[in-house]
């Protein structure tokens, strides 16, 4: 029979984290990420990847120090949760057939406009207005281009990733906005709770970083035109703010269940304690202005975890440095914790490296877990003109020291998709 020791206040498996791994702006792995994160140092930056004049956003957290065999956005993600999967499994002393479940959080990647134009191009010439498509389709069937597919089908980074990996069964691929990546390690978590299997692999990746995507969101007023200096654009919380900076990122969390982890001789770093999920139908891309989503979000979260709101001792925000995202956030805190929430230290990692997307659930979830392996707070930097509507305790500026044993993560995404996660630190 399976010790007692092992399950959780409903009876399900306990389920441990004994592997990570992050890419961000700051540069590659848990190691650099970190050192930089607590320090304050910004990834922000002027974009070069792509022309910018005349636009109105100039700056992002691109990732651009991988080489990559072919420049484009699913080559990029690829590239990028290979990356922090190997970091993972390492950590986690796991090489070979993995042997569980893969869960990706990746984005809704489109050809881009150079590749579409390329394609045009090699198309027969317009029989008849509206005939694009068939004429790209033309072009295909003549000639069969895997790479070119692969390119185009973000669906195809699981794929390789599972072959890569040897993980067992169908890759799922997911996408739900800005909380895919916490998406992800839900399913994992759900997987192993279960019982159908004893690990899983979450992955959050992102590199769609590209003229048209930056163009789209701008024409939503949803970024920074705060460009000079970048580092200073991120402001989350701040009086001053005006929109999040886009960026690309990954992590890579290796789940298993603690009776697995402890059998194998493995390190725990830390537990996922309780997940939350709810749906927004407020509007398409904002968040509704009540904050109720939000708040059932954060609820089920701790309802999951077992725990109330006395027992978190930091959260790690969404903290978009939007004007309406931020304000949303805190009604949601202020309405679940009260009084307390003055006691709790509250931070965006978003300050420093941006707003990473489909990954930031993901590559936060990280940060989350290794704040508490640590005892140190990272900062919300570029804090300088506090908004008087938003009374917390963000970390201003400078690190903080200080242990804690539980952490919030929230990501609360465009089109109403809310996710939030309880980590805890390793049970005696």
């Amino acid at each position: 029979m399976t010790n007692a020791a092992y399950r959780d206040h409903l009876g399900r498996p306990i389920v441990a984290v004994t592997g990570m791994g992050v890419i961000t702006s700051l540069g590659q792995g848990l190691k650099d990420n970190w050192t930089a994160l607590t320090g304050g140092v910004s990834g922000i930056h002027d974009i070069t990847r792509f022309p910018v004049d005349g636009l109105n956003t100039r700056i992002s957290g691109t990732v651009d120090f991988i080489d990559l065999p072919v420049e484009n956005p699913v080559e990029r993600s690829y590239a990028y949760a290979r990356e922090t999967t190997d970091e993972a499994l390492a950590q986690a002393g796991l090489s070979g057939e993995f042997g569980g479940p893969l869960f990706l959080a990746a984005p809704p990647i489109e050809p881009d406009w150079r590749d579409r134009f390329a394609l045009a191009d090699r198309a027969p010439p317009s029989q008849r207005p509206g005939d694009a498509y068939d004429r790209f389709l033309a072009v295909l069937r003549g000639k069969p281009e895997p790479a070119l597919h692969e390119a185009w089908a973000f669906g195809a980074i699981s794929e390789r990733l599972a072959d890569r990996y040897g993980t067992r069964g169908l890759p799922v691929t997911l996408s739900t906005a800005c909380a895919s990546g916490a998406t992800a390690i839900q399913l994992g978590v759900e997987a192993i709770r279960q019982g159908r299997t004893d690990r899983a692999l979450t992955v959050g990746t992102d590199g769609s970083v590209t003229a048209e995507a930056l163009i789209r969101f701008a024409l939503l007023s949803a970024l920074s035109t705060q460009n000079d200096p970048p580092t200073k654009a991120s402001k989350p919380f701040s009086k001053d703010r005006d929109g999040f900076v886009i960026a690309e990122g990954a992590a890579t969390l290796v789940l298993e269940s603690l009776e697995s982890a402890i059998a194998r001789g493995a390190k725990v770093l830390g537990i996922l304690k309780g997940c939350g999920e709810k749906a927004d139908h407020f509007h398409r891309t904002r968040s509704s202005p009540d904050g109720a989503p939000a708040i059932a979000t954060i609820r089920a979260a701790l309802e999951d975890a077992g725990i109330d709101e006395s027992g978190i001792g930091y959260i790690n925000a969404h903290g978009t440095s939007t004007p309406e995202n931020d304000k949303m956030e805190y009604l949601s805190m202020s309405t679940v914790f009260g009084e307390k929430l003055a006691g709790i230290p509250v931070s965006s990692n978003k300050s420093m490296i941006g707003h990473t997307l489909t990954a930031a659930g993901a590559v936060e979830a990280v940060f989350s877990i290794q704040t508490m392996l640590t005892g140190t707070l990272p900062p919300t930097i570029n804090y300088q003109n506090p908004d008087p509507a938003i009374v917390l305790d963000v970390v201003p500026n400078v690190k903080r020291d200080k242990q804690v044993t539980a952490v919030l993560s929230n990501s609360f995404g465009f089109g109403g998709q809310n996710a939030s996660l309880v980590m805890t630190a390793e049970p005696a």
